[in-house]
């Protein structure tokens, strides 16, 4: 099913919990992201003059998420600020013999393949993964072809995107976690191909031989450096998996670590060469909202590398059930409360407490 993303007229129901608040207008946010930033801006700094505003140029501001999002915050919005990452299936880029080396097959649109919920705030960094087989309410639309008004209603979490795009699957999000996102940062298949080629290729040690015909991955245990192919099929595969897209989610967050890691090495930093190859493959290929500039994602690439160094927590969101049989197919059930409990401690910015999802 493809995304029908545009001009579609959908209202977040009240959900259980904090309840987002949207604003008339929404200005790009400068709190203390300034100080996260300073790696990068050190190496944009050293480049020829204009480097910054080249960088910043290349961002695809494309993203209409409404008035998500505040300057500041208050007891219904939270503390701290949140990012949603998602990994799309878009082929948009890619030759037929492209699609067919990296086993992505050629259906048309674009869907989500992977998303993660970043917060950062004065307790640390917690990544929390929500997998697309997620089991939970959809806010209520209005259909933007047929016009037809849907209330609320259970749905895979992917299908939100399907229906509205990433605005629709925003407020799926923030509807059923009780958060604000601020930044919304998608990739697609292509992109991530090309930002891990940039970097040199990103190291993975398994502890087991790692195969699945369907997403092309074919790993020995050991260690590897896996080049942009290679690291595509990583991320895909979950057939392997004893947990099915619980198992996939985290893959996907070990390899993101290893990716800022990878990028943040001197070899890459001091490479002027190497940072030019690495921002152009990646910001050329981000699709970002329209207050989410350099200094956010710059933030947000920070506070992803911190979390393997002990500065943060991953997770699993905490779950009940997986392979829960729907309409719609096998799907994930949520483990209300704990999840509840974990996104309480996010939109307070208190220490997260909550057991049974971390990731290894």
């Amino acid at each position: 099913m493809s995304s029908t993303r545009g001009d579609w007229d959908g209202e977040t129901s009240t959900a259980s919990g904090p309840v987002p608040r949207r604003r008339a207008h929404r200005s790009r946010r400068r709190r203390p992201v300034r100080r996260l930033a300073v790696g990068l801006l050190v190496v944009l700094l050293a480049a020829p003059a204009g480097a910054f505003a080249w960088a910043d140029g290349k961002l695809q501001n494309t993203v209409d998420l409404g008035t998500s999002g505040q300057d500041d915050r208050d007891e219904r919005t939270g503390k701290g600020t949140n990012y949603l990452l998602v990994g799309s299936d878009s082929r948009e880029g890619l030759t037929d013999r492209e699609k067919q080396q990296l086993h992505t097959g050629s259906a048309d649109g674009r869907r989500t393949d992977s998303m993660i919920l970043l917060h950062t705030g004065a307790a640390g960094t917690t990544m929390v993964s929500l997998p697309r087989d997620s089991w939970l309410t959809v806010p209520a639309y209005t259909s933007p072809m047929t016009g037809k008004r849907h209330p609320p209603a259970p749905h895979k979490l992917n299908a939100s995107f399907a229906i509205g795009g990433p605005k629709m699957l925003v407020n799926t999000v923030e509807h059923n976690t009780g958060l604000t996102i601020d930044h919304y940062v998608e990739v697609g298949f292509a992109g991530f191909v090309n930002l891990v080629d940039a970097v040199g290729g990103v190291p993975i040690c398994l502890d087991r031989d790692l195969r699945d015909e369907k997403s092309g991955a074919d790993f020995t245990k050991g260690c590897h450096t896996l080049n942009g192919t290679a690291a595509l099929a990583f991320v895909r595969q979950r057939h392997q998996e004893a947990q099915g897209d619980l198992g996939r989610t985290r893959n996907q967050q070990k390899f993101l670590s290893a990716l800022a890691h990878r990028a943040a090495e001197p070899g890459t930093v001091l490479n002027p060469l190497a940072v030019y190859s690495a921002l152009d493959a990646g910001l050329d290929t981000l699709l970002v909202d329209r207050n989410t500039g350099l200094l956010d994602l710059t933030a947000m690439f920070q506070a992803v590398r911190g979390v393997t160094g002990g500065h943060g927590t991953q997770l699993n969101v905490p779950v009940s059930g997986i392979g829960v049989p729907t309409a719609e197919g096998s799907t994930v059930r949520w483990d209300q409360a704990r999840a509840r409990r974990l996104f309480r401690e996010l939109h307070d910015d208190r220490p997260v407490d909550v057991k049974g999802g971390t990731i290894r």
